[in-house]
Formats: structure tokens, C-alpha cells, sequence
């Protein structure tokens, strides 16, 4: 299988929501479904069916996170000497030139991708577009409206 880049910070964040799953929600949704078996009729039991479907997804999700977990190559770019390149892992500085407006972003894996949070997956256009560039270089990045030029005005290796 092809192996899923990923940032230590991501990498963790899985294993504690794997260990979350296991530790906690599993002896819930089984003492949530123990519960409603003592109830009686399992036919027409909404608890029941809503506890054993409780545990359909939380299986799943475990299933999704042990996979993704096996296939992951975590890279921990403090490790790594800043040279003022963009790669990923990186959180990179950049001013929009028409609005001047600063914008920071740190490229991430597919999985750990939030924009609220300014994360940015490896293979969003913007990311595309940054990766290999240095300090001070100007990238245009296409977007639905246009084309945008970005200055980089720092680029960390941050943990």
C-alpha cells in the first residue's frame, strides 16, 4: 500500500482517538447495549438497535484509524535542518500581493487537513503550489477566482 504522509502532531492525535475508542467508548456502547437487552424484546428494542449501530461505527472507525496507523510515514520536520524551503510539514508565512493581507498556513496530511485551524492538506492547490519554493520566492496559486500571487515571507520547521 502507498504510505500516507503525516505529521507527528497528526500521528498522535490518531492514537489517542484510537486509544479513546478502545479504552472508553467500547465499554460504553457495551454496557449501553447490555443495558438494553435486559429491557426484553429485541425486536422492537430502539435502544438496542440504536447501541448495536453505535458500535457499527465505533468498530469501523477503529478499523479506519489501525489501517491508516499501519500505512502512516511519520515526518517530523524539526528534525530536519531549515534550509527556507517549503516541504511539508512546514508552516509557511505569506502575504496576499493584491490585498496585503498575511496569512499563515503549515501544509499537513490529507487526514489532518483543517482549515479553520489554518492546516493545509499536502494536496490542496495552495500546497501544490508552495512545496519546493523558498523564502521570498512569490507563488501564483489558482483558485476558482483567479489566480493569486502569495509572497513567502517565513518558513518554519516547527514539531
Amino acid at each position: 500500500m502507498n504510505q500516507i504522509p503525516m505529521t507527528v502532531r497528526g500521528a498522535q492525535k490518531l492514537r489517542e482517538e484510537l486509544d479513546h475508542l478502545k479504552t472508553v467508548r467500547r465499554p460504553e456502547i457495551t454496557a449501553a447495549i447490555a443495558e438494553a437487552r435486559e429491557h426484553g424484546d429485541l425486536k422492537e428494542n430502539a435502544e438496542y438497535h440504536a447501541a448495536r449501530e453505535q458500535q457499527g461505527f465505533c468498530e469501523g472507525r477503529i478499523q479506519e484509524i489501525e489501517a491508516k496507523l499501519s500505512n502512516v510515514q511519520v515526518i517530523d520536520v524539526s528534525k530536519i535542518p531549515n534550509n527556507g524551503k517549503v516541504i511539508f510539514g512546514a508552516t509557511i508565512s505569506l502575504v496576499n500581493l493584491d490585498t496585503e493581507k498575511e496569512v499563515e498556513y503549515r501544509i499537513v496530511g490529507d487526514d489532518e487537513a483543517d482549515i479553520k485551524q489554518n492546516l493545509i492538506s499536502v494536496n490542496s492547490p495552495i500546497a501544490r503550489a508552495l512545496i519546493g519554493k523558498e523564502l521570498d520566492d512569490v507563488v501564483e496559486v489558482k483558485t476558482p477566482g483567479g489566480v493569486v500571487e502569495y509572497e513567502i515571507t517565513n518558513v518554519e520547521y516547527i514539531a
